[in-house]
């Protein structure tokens, strides 16, 4: 059976999704079709319903939870990983909120932490990810919102940094920050829905296991990214919330959907957004 399968030639991404890709695991029958585009191209391909499995922003899944269901594996959560608002030099809060500021897009978790902590910030310009340090260092905008790989570079470039906007959340909640999870189609059968979740679990413990194994995978789509770069966006993004949510990955992406519910950032998360204890 094939499934549709969204990602991004992030290495997290590619890192997880590597063993499941190139059938080195039991993949329980299942033929994944793989789409890659950046996480903003795969929430608007969700918005239209058009893969049956995908990554998607924490933020674009609070959107789409009539559509989608989380699946308990593959998540990025963790603690200071948290989207950085960069500028070429230091600006105060009326100059930070009069913009622009370059986002990676209106439904990226990123956005949605900027919004947390400068709500009156709504200057923004949206754009590829990796193009907004240059953005901001040929004075395009004011500052720039920055995520993946770009967290190690923004200093080289003599680009400072202003704010760690998930440091507001994890000093209010005491829990790691969600930034994107894999969700499923919730029209897809019940006992469908658990075959892919175990699968992909199945594909982050053998990339934790073998992780020289999934290098080329990975080199292909990381551009001209050098292999320490690489291998601090997978240790930055990939963690045991990978493997599976738990209690607290869940709480987390609970008190998220809820805190922006009352802040009228996200509708009511009325549909449950996790897949229902598997009884096998």
């Amino acid at each position: 059976m094939q499934i549709s399968l969204g990602f991004s030639p992030c290495p997290n991404d590619t890192f997880i999704f590597d063993a499941l890709l190139h059938q080195r695991i039991d993949t329980e029958g299942l033929v994944f079709e793989a789409v890659l585009e950046d996480v903003e191209a795969l929430n608007q391909l969700a918005f239209q319903g058009k893969l049956e499995m995908t990554k998607l922003s924490f933020h674009a899944l609070g959107h789409l939870l009539g559509t989608y269901q989380l699946l308990d594996a593959g998540s990025a959560l963790g603690r200071g990983v948290g989207p950085l608002l960069i500028a070429r030099k230091s600006l105060n809060k009326a100059e930070i909120i009069a913009g622009p500021i370059a986002i990676p897009g209106r439904y990226t978790t990123a956005n949605f932490l900027l919004g947390l902590a400068y709500p009156e910030a709504t200057n923004k310009i949206e754009m590829l990810f990796s193009d907004i340090e240059q953005a901001v260092l040929d004075g395009d905008v004011a500052a720039g919102l920055i995520i993946h790989e770009n967290r190690f570079t923004y200093q080289e470039k003599g680009l400072i940094k202003l704010l760690d906007c998930g440091a507001y959340w994890e000093e209010t909640t005491q829990l790691p920050i969600p930034l994107g999870g894999i969700a499923v189609r919730r029209d897809l059968p019940l006992e469908l829905k658990h075959r892919i979740n175990r699968v992909l679990r199945r594909s982050v413990e053998y990339a934790f296991a073998h992780p020289k194994e999934a290098l080329p995978f990975i080199r292909a789509h990381a551009q001209e990214m050098e292999e320490s770069v690489m291998y601090k966006h997978i240790d930055l993004y990939v963690n045991d919330f990978s493997i599976d949510l738990g209690p607290e990955g869940k709480k987390a992406v609970e008190t998220l959907y809820h805190t922006a519910f009352e802040k009228g950032l996200l509708p009511d998360p009325a549909s449950p957004i996790f897949l229902p204890e598997s009884e096998s």
